[in-house]
């Protein structure tokens, strides 16, 4: 065998080669194995002696990066000018290419973020589970572990500040009641500037941020001097502000040695397969925040993985987020290099601690008791759904467990606006990522005729068109390639899905069932009689969730389609007034009623409609009247 096809460290002279072209300088290396896959990355001061300690002989390495390290063939790098430049990009690489043996935190939605969009003229704010990465302007807050507190949070942050309360205008020429009542500044009628809207919604980021304390000081002078100017009405906004803010963390003292230090504390409680993280944001002695994140516990040692939480966490913040002491419940591998670059971001010394004894080990204590909890919790929901799993096979006579399940339904009106969904649940938990939805094609199904039977056939036969049209497609061990394929119906629907895979030669490779709504009865291809089985136990409401998602789904996207469509019937009158054409006028105006009071200038004014155009849609509008045709005094005799 070439030496070129040996792992290094068995091959010591290759080895020590490319050891040595390795500069002792800041940057990233990449771990790749015999079918060049990325298996790891990682980061260091100095790249050279980083890369040097994993083939010493001196079994330091846990078990896992042990069988990483006997499986390298090539390493690569990338040399930074400093350290935070290596650990950002190191984070970036991470996230691109998903190496196997690097820590990687679970984005399974469980906990939400706040988020304010300020790349918008009136930046908004609201709480969500996804993040989106392509606006770098927009900056979210969390995860948050208590969803309920982050709400309450939110809505009295609505009552103290005078902020946008919707997303789209509720009257195109007035404000909403919400501006009557102080609650909105008139946003949508661009009542205040855009300048003065930001400013508000930067002190209501202090809270988010754990700067309340600062932020009761800067409204106490703004009070202050109100009041010196005799300007008591707006004094006495401010002071409700403070109350407001000031009752917000009320209830949240933590016991401190020290309360004028800002600080993080970051513990984990794992098992054999998850670890659950948690972070509070300690600030003037007040618990203002406590954000989670979930690992795979195999991924790396403790340390490691709160090293990883902590990289990405201080990496989506801003600067004077920071805090100016971490406590960490185990040592982390690269604390100095962190407490470096955090340093270095923050203008003045960020210390990581891992603290043994005192009040700090009491509040890494409880940091870490609350991380039990919350991994007894997860245990419970992995557990129930191991349960139904288990019991799903055994009703189905599965040879393993359905690892990923595959749910359709068929949702319209009389044969209207036709769509379909799919929904996938992997390891019992709903995997929105690969959710899908189609619209309906066949021609005969079309207003006041439906086809239930023929469009379920037309959906099945385009999810799994690819794997009958190249037969060596890998099937078994596949993610993409469903172990169970769930059909919302009877006998019929089931039937005609049996008969598409049938005629592309996959009926032996997947595996379908059909639950009906009714008696909650499973269906199995060429038995006329439902399964024996109970509406309640595990397996059978394991396929009722499926069912129920695959409904919603479904059922959400009709009606998207059918509003689109409503809003567009009208449009698709006007002579020249393309499909392209109508979107960008239903973009700009939101609504037809916003469109019909609209001036021809108003119009012209939205791209790609020029100002014949826009006379044109204006007088469909506004018809103008026809004169009567005059009548002549014999006729009137």
């Amino acid at each position: 065998m070439p030496s070129s096809q040996v792992p290094l460290v068995k091959d010591p002279d290759r080895l020590e080669a490319r050891l040595k072209e390795i500069p002792q300088e800041p940057g990233v290396y990449f771990m790749r194995d015999a079918t060049d896959a990325i298996m790891y990355i990682g980061k260091s001061k100095s790249l050279r002696n980083r890369v040097r300690s994993y083939f010493r002989d001196d079994h330091h390495l846990n078990p896992r990066i042990g069988l990483m390290v006997m499986q390298v063939m090539e390493i690569e790098f990338i040399v930074t000018d400093t350290e935070a430049e290596a650990l950002a990009l190191e984070a970036n690489l991470i996230k691109t290419h998903q190496p196997h043996f690097n820590v990687l935190l679970k984005d399974d939605k469980k906990y939400p973020f706040l988020c304010i969009t300020w790349s918008e003229e009136y930046p908004r704010i609201f709480i969500t589970r996804k993040r989106v990465l392509g606006k770098t302007k927009d900056r979210y807050y969390g995860p948050y572990v208590d969803v309920g507190a982050l709400r309450r949070t939110l809505s009295l942050v609505k009552r103290i500040f005078p902020l946008r309360q919707r997303p789209q205008p509720l009257f195109k020429d007035r404000p909403c009641l919400n501006f009557d009542i102080g609650r909105c500044p008139g946003v949508c009628q661009k009542l205040i500037s855009p300048e003065e809207y930001r400013k508000i919604l930067q002190k209501v980021a202090m809270i988010f941020q754990g700067r309340t304390q600062e932020l009761e000081d800067v409204l106490t002078a703004a009070m202050e001097k109100a009041a010196e100017e005799l300007n008591f009405e707006y004094a006495a906004r401010l002071r409700d502000q403070i109350k407001g803010i000031q009752f917000l963390g009320a209830d949240q003292k933590v016991q401190s040695a020290d309360d004028t230090v800002s600080r993080d504390a970051i513990a984990l409680a794992s098992d054999d397969h998850h670890a659950c993280v948690q972070l509070f944001q300690v600030r003037a002695g007040r618990l203002v925040g406590r954000l989670g994140f979930v690992a795979d516990a195999q991924s790396g040692t403790p340390g490691a993985i709160l090293q990883r939480v902590l990289e990405e966490h201080y990496q989506t913040v801003d600067a004077v987020e920071i805090p100016s002491e971490i406590l960490v419940q185990h040592e982390l591998p690269d604390a100095d290099l962190l407490a470096d670059v955090l340093s270095d971001r923050k203008g003045r010394k960020v210390h990581i601690l891992n603290p043994q004894r005192q009040t700090k080990a009491d509040l890494i204590d409880m940091v870490e008791r609350n991380a039990g909890y919350e991994l007894a919790r997860t245990q419970r929901f992995t557990d129930r759904n191991n349960q139904a799993m288990l019991d799903l096979a055994e009703i189905l006579d599965l040879p393993d467990l359905p690892h990923r399940i595959e749910g359709y339904d068929i949702s319209h009106i009389q044969g209207s606006d036709a769509v379909a969904s799919q929904v996938v649940f992997i390891d019992g938990m709903p995997a929105k990522q690969h959710y899908r939805h189609y619209k309906i094609k066949n021609p005969t199904v079309r207003s006041g005729h439906s086809d239930d039977f023929a469009s379920m056939a037309e959906v099945i036969q385009r999810r799994f068109r690819r794997y009958a049209q190249d037969p060596d497609l890998q099937r078994a061990g596949n993610p993409d390639f469903p172990d169970l394929v769930m059909i919302d119906g009877g006998k019929g629907q089931l039937s005609a899905v049996v008969a598409v895979l049938r005629e592309m030669n996959l009926l032996e490779d997947v595996k379908v069932v059909s639950l009906a709504k009714q008696r909650e009865e499973i269906f199995l291809p060429g038995e006329s009689l439902p399964l024996q089985t109970e509406a309640e136990q595990p397996g059978v409401q394991l396929l009722r969730r499926l069912r129920d998602e695959a409904h919603r789904f479904a059922v959400s996207f009709h009606r998207q389609q059918r509003s689109d469509r409503m809003r567009r019937s009208r449009l698709e009158e006007i002579p020249g007034l393309g499909l392209h054409r109508q979107k960008q006028l239903l973009a700009h105006f939101r609504s037809i009623d916003y469109l019909r009071e609209a001036t021809p200038q108003q119009i012209a004014a939205v791209p790609g409609i020029g100002p014949k155009l826009a006379q044109q849609i204006y007088e469909y509008f506004h018809p103008p009247l026809t004169e009567e045709t005059p009548t002549t005094s014999a006729e009137a005799r």
